[in-house]
């Protein structure tokens, strides 16, 4: 079964994006080989916020090949022809999407999708690079944390400051 992973960038204090959806905080690492990283995925989760943001002048743009998955109620599918438009709720889709086969599936933003996914039991692993910066305020991780056990798989830090941590969701222990 293909994993989902929640890959995301997170201030020391919990945010993921700034009060405004700002993330030019997140420390630059020239250490991270963007390449190899896009290798183990084929398929990208996206909230209708966080899809916005990847529409920005500058934002890079998603891999050759890759399914683009936008959860929303108000964006029209036909005005976003590059992406598939899925109007809520998101649990079946990516439940199905999980029995193909397939690279895995990267849970890209945001944290209301990722709470809604959490809840659903569809989420296997928590990505988070903790970024050397305090933002006091802006989009939690998870906006209503449910109580549930992680397992540590992997922790590093970078010459940049960053930590980054890897967990699987234990749904079992929870």
């Amino acid at each position: 079964m293909r994993r989902v992973r929640y890959r995301v960038a997170m201030s020391l204090d919990g945010y993921i994006a700034g009060p405004h959806g700002e993330i030019d905080w997140i420390v630059p690492d020239p250490t991270v080989n963007f390449s190899e990283v896009y290798a183990g995925f084929d398929t990208a989760l996206l909230g209708r916020r966080t899809y916005e943001l990847t529409r920005q002048p500058g934002a890079p743009p998603w891999p050759q090949g890759w399914r683009i998955y936008v959860f929303s109620g108000t964006l029209t599918p036909a005005d976003h022809p590059a992406v598939t438009v899925v109007a809520p709720p998101p649990g079946p889709l990516v439940q199905a999407l999980r029995l193909e086969s397939g690279r895995d599936i990267w849970l890209f933003g945001g944290g209301q999708l990722f709470s809604t996914l959490l809840a659903d039991r569809v989420v296997d692993d928590v990505e988070v690079a903790v970024m050397p910066v305090l933002l006091g305020e802006g989009v939690p991780l998870l906006p209503k944390p449910p109580r549930g056990r992680l397992r540590l798989v992997q922790a590093a830090t970078t010459p940049s400051g960053i930590v980054n941590i890897h967990y699987q969701i234990d749904y079992q222990a929870g």
